[in-house]
C-alpha cells in the first residue's frame, strides 16, 4: 500500500490546483451575471442558488467518488424516483418519519449495490450496467405508482426540509455535512487511498492488496444512497413522490464532478471541486433564468460546459 499512498499523495498539487481554476471560473460567472442582473448577487437570491444546487451537489458526489473508481453511474436519477416512492409510501403508512426516511435510503444503496456487484464481481462495463438500471429502475417506479404521484407526505417531514438554521436552508446544511464526511474519506483515510488506487490503475492495486471488488461496490452503494438523500430533499420541498424524479440527473452530475476536476478517465476528483461545480450550474441557471433565456438553451450552456471541462482534463493529462 505505500505506493497508492504515494500515489494518492502526489496527485493532491494538481487536484488543489484545478479547485483553484474552479473557484476562478466560478467567481467570474457570478461576476458577469451580477453586472447583467443585479438581483443576482443579492442575499436571498445567492441562498435560493445554494438551495437549488443541494439536489445536483448531492447527487455529483457519489457520482464523484463512482467517477474517480473508474465507473459511471447513469441510473441516479431513477434510483431517487424509487427511493422517493418507497420513502412516501412508507410515510403514509405511518411508519416514524425516521423509519421511513432510513428505508428510502436504504432501497437507494440498494440498488447501487446491485449495480455494484454487476460491475465488480460479474465485471460487466459500469456504462451498460447503470444504462439498463436507469431503465429498470424507472419502470419499477411507474409500475408501482401506475405513473402517478405519491400525495400526502407528512407535514412534520416538509417542515424539516424546507426549514432554515440561522438562516440556511436545511438542504444546504444536510449537504454540507456530507461533503465534509465525504472529503475526510477521500483525503485522510485508506478507503480514499483505494477509490484513488483502483480509479488510477486496477491491476496495480489489486497487485498492492487494495480490495478491488469491495471498493468499487462501496462506491455504488453511496451513489445510491446520496440519491436517495437526494429524492427525500426534492419529495420534502415538492409534497410529493413522483415516479418521474430525477430525469437528467445523472447529466447535471457527471457534469457538475468534471468542472469540478473529477477525470472521467478514474484516479481524479474533489469533492470541494464537485460542490464548486454544482454552484456554478446552479449560478449559471439562476443568471439565465433572470434573463428570461429559455430553459433548452440552459441545457446547451451544460451541455458546453462538460465539453469544455473534458478538454481542460485532457490537457491537464497531456502536460502531466
Amino acid at each position: 500500500m505505500t505506493m497508492t499512498a504515494s500515489s494518492a499523495h502526489t496527485c493532491t498539487p494538481r487536484i488543489n490546483l484545478r479547485d483553484a481554476g474552479t473557484f476562478f471560473g466560478l467567481v467570474l460567472i457570478f461576476a458577469v451575471f451580477a453586472v447583467l442582473n443585479p438581483v443576482f448577487l443579492t442575499a436571498p437570491n445567492l441562498i435560493n442558488i445554494l438551495q437549488q444546487s443541494s439536489i445536483n451537489a448531492c447527487i455529483a458526489l457519489g457520482m464523484t467518488f463512482v467517477i474517480i473508481s473508474g465507473g459511471i453511474d447513469l441510473s441516479v436519477g431513477p434510483t431517487a424516483a424509487v427511493s422517493a416512492i418507497v420513502g412516501a409510501t412508507l410515510m403514509i403508512a405511518g411508519v416514524p418519519i425516521p423509519l421511513a426516511v432510513a428505508g428510502a435510503i436504504a432501497t437507494g444503496m440498494a440498488c447501487g449495490l446491485f449495480n455494484g456487484t454487476l460491475v465488480a464481481v460479474a465485471g460487466l462495463q459500469p456504462f451498460i450496467v447503470t444504462l439498463g438500471a436507469l431503465s429498470l429502475y424507472r419502470a419499477l417506479a411507474l409500475i408501482f405508482t401506475g405513473g402517478n404521484p405519491i400525495f400526502g407526505i407528512p407535514a412534520e417531514f416538509r417542515s424539516a426540509i424546507n426549514g432554515l438554521v440561522l438562516g440556511v436552508p436545511v438542504p444546504v446544511i444536510i449537504v454540507a455535512i456530507i461533503a465534509g464526511i465525504l472529503w475526510v474519506v477521500l483525503n485522510r483515510s485508506p478507503l480514499g487511498e483505494y477509490i484513488l488506487a483502483v480509479g488510477g490503475n486496477p491491476e496495480a492495486a489489486r497487485i498492492a492488496g487494495v480490495p478491488v471488488a469491495r471498493t468499487k461496490i462501496i462506491v455504488y452503494v453511496l451513489s445510491g444512497g446520496l440519491a436517495a438523500v437526494a429524492a427525500l430533499i426534492l419529495t420534502g420541498r415538492l409534497g410529493a413522490a413522483d415516479p418521474t424524479m430525477g430525469n437528467l440527473w445523472e447529466l447535471d452530475a457527471i457534469a457538475a464532478a468534471a468542472i469540478g476536476g473529477a477525470s472521467l478517465m478514474g484516479g481524479k476528483g474533489s469533492v470541494v471541486g464537485t460542490l464548486m461545480g454544482a454552484v456554478i450550474l446552479g449560478g449559471l441557471r439562476n443568471g439565465l433564468t433572470l434573463m428570461n433565456v429559455q430553459a433548452f438553451y440552459q441545457l446547451l450552456a451544460t451541455g458546453i460546459i462538460i465539453l469544455v471541462a473534458m478538454l481542460i482534463d485532457r490537457a491537464t493529462r497531456g502536460r502531466a
